[in-house]
């Protein structure tokens, strides 16, 4: 039973990266990445908005940390996904944020001192492979040639500013709940995305831009994050963080029905380098933690 709360997390993020395809056709993208927070702020103060005014002042000195994650995880992250989208597949967008996990623990090593192990490293050579070989589709002269397109470099970047955010996060135990943080971050998101809103042509909530702005803003933005939480206390962070290796599975199955993306071989074989590479390096995490417990 518990299972199904990282299942459903999965699912709906799965559905975000179709989301961020159909959306450039409709609205700009930085119009959409405004009206997310906007929208999951509206959601959330209810619930929330109390229990930051109450603890203000255990809040305000890390205002600045709080504000710097915002700009990492709810900024720049998502409203590079939604320019990347122009150019570039929602199958490309679910394999490209699944190397986050192996970009992060690269990042844990100066930021919070641990180790790598040689497993990781095997993993990190094992997924770099596939995303060359997914990225050149096939051809890796070619990718030497050409280079990979825009919207991929974009989401390599959004991958390791993510990353980033992950590891800052636990860097900077702050002594505030996930939903106070995850308040206040938006509310800094809302003020930091009014300029592209301002700066965007498309920035009509039309019939068609709805949906999938409210999707991004309610599923993907406030149901997800907590359905996430829920599996990480029901069944450790280990055990969660693996259902992110379905994501670019169920991606790319419901892009090839509503998108019409065609799957070619080289995603299937640099597609399952890419995850085995970031499993194998999750396995020696989870086991030097369980050598740890014991000793």
């Amino acid at each position: 039973m518990f299972y199904l709360f990282p299942l459903l997390t999965v699912s709906i993020w799965a559905g975000n990266a179709i989301v961020n395809k159909l959306s450039c056709s409709v609205i700009d993208p930085g119009a959409i990445s405004f009206y997310r927070w906007l929208f999951a702020m509206l959601v959330l103060t209810p619930f929330v908005a109390k229990s930051v005014w109450c603890h203000r002042k255990t809040i305000q000195p890390h205002l600045s940390k709080l504000a710097f994650l915002a700009l990492l995880g709810m900024v720049l992250n998502q409203s590079l996904g939604y320019f990347a989208a122009v150019t570039t597949t929602a199958t490309n967008i679910a394999l490209i944020a699944s190397l986050i996990p192996l970009i992060s623990m690269f990042l844990s090593v100066p930021l919070l001192g641990q180790r790598l192990s040689p497993l990781a490293i095997v993993g990190a050579v094992l997924s770099l492979g596939g995303l060359v070989l997914m990225l050149s589709h096939g051809d890796v002269h070619l990718l030497a040639a050409q280079g990979i397109t825009q919207g991929d470099g974009l989401l390599l970047i959004a991958a390791f500013v993510y990353a980033l955010y992950c590891v800052l996060l636990k860097r900077w135990q702050m002594p505030l709940t996930n939903w106070q943080s995850v308040y206040v971050q938006g509310v800094f998101a809302v003020m930091m995305l009014t300029p592209m809103l301002l700066s965007s042509e498309r920035i009509a909530i039309t019939s068609e831009a709805l949906p999938l702005v409210m999707y991004a803003a309610i599923p993907a933005s406030v149901i997800a994050p907590w359905c996430w939480l829920q599996g990480i206390q029901r069944l450790g962070a280990d055990r969660t963080a693996m259902f992110m290796n379905l994501m670019p599975v169920m991606t790319a199955a419901i892009a090839s029905v509503i998108l019409n993306e065609q799957l070619a071989s080289y995603h299937y074989i640099g597609g399952l380098m890419v995850l085995s590479g970031v499993a194998l390096a999750q396995m020696k995490i989870k086991a030097r933690q369980q050598n740890l417990a014991t000793a």
